[in-house]
């Protein structure tokens, strides 16, 4: 049973990093082994040049290959989700996210910005094969923030949210369990979780 985190910002210490290591943190407290890929995982050259054939993007397809589900992680900018995730995708092989469960988690400026869940990560998530997307978790910057120590404060409604998405991956990430049905993931439209007056 595994999961891997594809984080998408390019800093360690982002909202949205921040939000998918809460997830991540409540799968290894069940025993769930979580291994995380970012930015820094590859070279710039490769990410820049889009080097499929790289160790770095060789390691990354084996590293998706072998996880049960992919949590994906992502700021929002400018009403799209990260370049340089996008970067990160392109490594990957074509139908990479094929019978894989799929969280997307994002943060951004605003709640317009829950819309760039749908509009921009979703088809490309869709491209690689995904048909098992849970309910995005979607948090607005002030939802998230760090205090002096660099300690993470969460708002407790998008805590309940990412906890019930760690919910819902424990349990479908147990073996033998057959993929959840459409009152747990997003068939279509990529129904997120966050509300829009939030």
């Amino acid at each position: 049973m595994s999961m891997l985190m594809m984080v998408g910002s390019p800093s360690g210490k982002s909202r949205s990093s921040a939000l998918s290591r809460h997830v991540a943190s409540r799968l290894a407290e069940r025993g769930i082994a979580v291994g995380e890929a970012g930015l820094d995982d590859i070279p710039a050259e490769a990410l820049i040049g889009g080097h499929y054939d790289s160790p770095a993007a060789h390691a990354l397809r084996g590293r998706v290959d072998s996880a049960q589900a992919v949590l994906i992680s992502t700021p929002v900018y400018k009403a799209s989700f990260a370049g340089g995730l996008k970067a990160v995708l392109d490594l990957l092989d074509e139908k990479a996210l094929a019978d894989k469960l799929v969280l997307p988690i994002a943060t951004g400026g605003s709640p317009a910005h829950l819309l760039a869940l749908e509009y921009s990560l979703k088809p490309v998530l869709s491209a690689l094969g995904a048909r098992h997307i849970l309910a995005g978790v979607f948090a607005t910057d002030k939802q998230v923030s760090f205090d002096e120590q660099g300690r993470v404060l969460i708002d407790a409604d998008v805590r309940r949210r990412l906890d019930e998405a760690a919910e819902k991956l424990l349990k479908y990430l147990a073996p033998a369990r057959p993929w959840p049905g459409p009152e747990a993931v997003s068939l279509g439209p990529l129904a997120c979780s966050g509300r829009l007056g939030i």
